[in-house]
């Protein structure tokens, strides 16, 4: 196993599980030597099913473990900022999901700590993976698009998630949007200036009584001077609803919805294909391979993260700006959300 990196990885649900499989079979320079989770039973079992040689109660003790190199951090949002500094500080490399937290100044903490160890952290925004996306991306920077003029990006779910995760997960900008969010910075290459919110309950009343949104639109005015917009449902009967348009000066890019299959059948009274896959733990299997692939790359050879701290800070600032501009029935400059005093 020499030359590997040596990981611990904290928290064993359903994000936990799929990197766990991941890291034990998919990405060739890892080597997963414990996991921890606060649930009985859970890293336990997540150990037994893929073998990884060692379990604790505490992810302390991970973060003590003179041999593991770095943590994968896939515990619930209000532990992310908290873990991702105690493991700075004891020297750890850091891959966390979005978001860092919810509160700014809970994140500038966290990357302050960060900053202050040298050590290397990376934001779970997956969907910069994507094939789909990632061609988009490249083709923007190729120059084939031209000058960048509208962004469009639909993002639907297949179903509500339950109330008691929307009252915890941030919300619809904070849980959801957020994946948006940072798609925009990535396809345009530049910061969110404005943004204004037109949102609704039209989805589930519960949601609403929880004090969230379940269908959004928001424009969005960009540094560079490109506008775009981002549309969010949390139910999309089809199916699980991700697609991207750039259009510029010299033509368009969009993509398609990925399916189980490309087959579409001809026939004398309709043309039709199967159903869009049906949600992320599907549809974006291959990004979440390839962002821990690069996690383990940039820790083996120091360089730079893909998706740094600041990546992730700055669809927060987006996200209460959206929120903030549904609220007041107006537009929202990106600089009018600051960290919490």
């Amino acid at each position: 196993m020499a030359g590997k990196v040596a990981i611990g990885l904290i928290g064993a649900g359903r994000i936990g599980r799929l990197h766990a499989e991941h890291l034990m079979y998919r990405v060739p320079g890892a080597m997963l030597l414990a996991i921890s989770d606060i649930a009985p039973g859970a890293a336990e079992r997540c150990a037994s099913d893929f073998g990884i040689p060692a379990v604790e109660k505490d992810y302390r003790a991970l973060l003590d473990n003179p041999s593991i190199q770095a943590v994968v951090v896939c515990s619930t949002t209000d532990t992310h900022a908290g873990i991702i500094a105690e493991a700075a500080r004891r020297g750890k490399h850091v891959f966390c999901e979005k978001p860092i937290a919810l509160d700014l100044k809970v994140i500038d903490s966290a990357l302050e700590a960060v900053r202050k160890a040298g050590v290397k952290l990376q934001i779970g925004f997956n969907r910069r993976f994507d094939a789909n996306y990632r061609r988009v991306w490249e083709l923007i920077r190729e120059g084939r698009i031209g000058d960048l003029h509208t962004l469009r990006i639909t993002s639907r779910d297949p179903a509500p998630p339950p109330i008691d995760y929307v009252k915890a997960s941030g919300g619809l900008f904070l849980d959801m949007m957020i994946h948006d969010f940072d798609m925009a910075r990535f396809l345009t290459g530049s910061e969110v200036e404005e943004v204004f919110t037109l949102g609704a309950v039209r989805v589930d009343p519960e949601i609403g009584k929880a004090g969230d949104l379940d269908t959004a639109v928001v424009s969005l005015r960009f540094e560079n001077g490109v506008i775009g917009s981002i549309e969010n449902s949390r139910r999309a009967v089809f199916g699980y609803d991700q697609r991207v348009e750039v259009f510029g000066s010299k033509g368009m890019a969009q993509t398609a919805n990925n399916g189980a299959n490309n087959a579409r059948v001809s026939g004398p009274d309709e043309v039709s294909e199967d159903l869009p896959l049906n949600f992320f733990m599907d549809r974006y299997v291959d990004s979440y391979v390839r962002e821990m692939r690069e996690f383990v790359r940039c820790v083996a050879e120091g360089s730079e993260p893909p998706v740094t701290g600041y990546d992730g800070k700055m669809p927060v600032r987006i996200g209460k700006a959206a929120r903030l501009s549904y609220d007041q029935h107006r537009p929202v400059r990106v600089s009018e959300i600051v960290s919490e005093a």
